[in-house]
């Protein structure tokens, strides 16, 4: 038997403008504007007051221009002569002689007018290509089938994934041509022979040897790097240099131009030739910071943020409804006016919650680390966590993680993800705590200015810190060494 009774709950929950405000404050700048038109197609209360200023400018000019509303007279007179008319002769409309096409085109543009013309890249694909050379051969309908097929499994740098076997199948099932390994391996070593050189290999190996006997007049040195990539080229990986050097039988001279000549060769083939489909990246700065004569000045980039303003259109339709004496027929169009207001009303708080927002947290953040925004030395890096912000603008540590995630800073030395900034303490012997990011900066700067042929070590590395008062362990320092995706000792040793 079901009991019923009374109880009381304290929830916390968000408000819709809260949870828009935690939306709009992850978003960057980038992203920002196309949320913003986004919101205006789909709330039509919410107007940009730039292009309608422009739109009245327009419709001003059109009203103070005379010889507008000399036309429009003009064209009312005639179009009333034509109504006096019954009938009307089709020959005005038909022309006997054509008029040329130079004569329809009109140049009204002025040498000083910015004229805007979207360059398209053009140029041939890695594929393309190959097709190209394809069609040079005299092949049977079955090898051409092959060829195409081994070509569009090619990956972006030029390998063969696939497996010959797969391909077997893939063949008879997808284009019902019945072939044999054998068969693919004769069409994949003519794709082999194509350009670029290396194309079409099955692994590094391959490739690098592919290219190698490429070569049609071999030196010494290119006959050493292939007996090293046909023989040793698992110890060649790894660097084993002193194993080669013994099972060879060869110079360390030999070995050294043998390991030149190999450098030169291109381990992609295929991104050689994909300049004209790469997409360039641009980062867009949320955040500018100026250093004007030792005075640190921060400006928010808000140049593709629109002004916006509520529609003047729904604001007269709401007071028109309001103030109408028959509120219930007009009920549902009230309430379809008034959410429409209110949730314009919330999208350009949240808005100038977010400016607000961004432009506290940073300029906190400038203030922290303002002696690295002054010199631009990393050593000069505060340790700094989230909680460290979130205390000095008395906001949630929540909300400032919002702030540095996927936003970007300019300064005088670079554009910089903000969330770099942020790094963990550590105590030096002194008893004076440094950032993480000072260690990494000490540790980086060591192993570029090591012996190649003597890399330092983890254990080396760990007491040269330790000598410079940062005592710190050795998985610690393999930890920081992998963070900076540098490799250990034996694989940066160079001959």
């Amino acid at each position: 038997m079901l009991n019923q009774r009374l109880q009381q709950k304290l929830l916390q929950k968000l408000s819709p403008q809260q949870i828009l405000l935690m939306k709009l404050l992850q978003i960057p700048t980038v992203a920002l504007e196309q949320r913003i038109k986004q919101e205006i197609e789909e709330n039509p209360a919410l107007e940009d007051s730039e292009e309608l200023d422009q739109l009245e400018d327009y419709d001003d000019n059109i009203d103070d221009d005379p010889s507008s509303d000399n036309d429009s007279d003009e064209d009312a007179e005639e179009y009333d002569t034509k109504d006096s008319d019954d009938e009307f002769d089709l020959n005005d409309y038909i022309d006997d002689d054509d008029i040329p096409s130079y004569k329809l085109n009109s140049n009204n543009h002025s040498a000083d007018d910015e004229r805007r013309e979207i360059p398209f890249v053009s140029g041939v694909t890695f594929q393309e290509l190959l097709q190209s050379q394809l069609s040079l051969r005299d092949l049977t309908e079955d090898q051409t089938a092959i060829a195409i097929h081994i070509i569009g499994n090619l990956d972006d740098s030029g390998y063969l994934n696939r497996e010959i076997n797969a391909m077997v199948d893939d063949l008879a099932f997808t284009q019902n041509v019945q072939t044999s390994k054998e068969d693919i391996l004769e069409v994949l070593r003519m794709i082999q022979e194509f350009d670029p050189p290396g194309v079409g290999a099955r692994n590094l190996q391959e490739c690098l040897l592919i290219q190698l006997k490429k070569i049609e007049e071999p030196t010494r040195a290119v006959e050493m790097a292939i007996l090293i990539l046909e023989r040793y080229f698992n110890e060649f990986t790894k660097k084993h240099y002193e194993k080669i050097l013994k099972k060879s039988h060869m110079t360390e001279d030999d070995l050294k131009m043998a390991i030149e000549e190999i450098l030169k060769l291109n381990p992609k083939p295929g991104n050689s030739l994909s300049d004209t489909t790469k997409t360039n990246h641009y980062i867009l700065p949320d955040f500018i910071i100026y250093n004007n004569n030792g005075d640190l000045e921060l400006q928010l980039n808000s140049r593709n943020t629109p002004e916006l303003r509520l529609s003047r259109t729904y604001v007269d339709m709401l007071e028109a409804y309001s103030g109408s004496k028959n509120k219930s027929q007009h009920k549902e169009a009230l309430t379809f006016v008034k959410q429409k207001i209110d949730s314009a009303k919330w999208f350009i708080d949240a808005i100038r919650q977010r400016q607000n927002t961004l432009q506290i947290t940073m300029e906190a953040i400038m203030n922290y680390q303002r002696e690295y925004f002054l010199t631009g030395d990393e050593t000069r890096l505060r340790p700094m966590i989230l909680k460290d912000i979130a205390e000095i603008v008395n906001l949630d540590i929540s909300t400032i993680s919002r702030v540095a995630n996927s936003k970007y800073v300019q300064t005088p030395f670079g554009t910089f993800l903000l969330k770099s900034f942020f790094s963990e303490s550590m105590q030096t012997e002194s008893g004076e705590e440094v950032s993480t990011r000072e260690i990494k900066k000490i540790l980086s700067d060591c192993i570029e200015a090591e012996e190649k042929t003597k890399p330092l070590t983890d254990e080396q590395l760990t007491t040269i810190l330790k000598e410079k008062g940062y005592n710190i362990a050795r998985r610690t320092v393999a930890k920081y060494r992998e963070q900076l995706n540098i490799p250990v000792a034996r694989l940066r040793k160079e001959l």
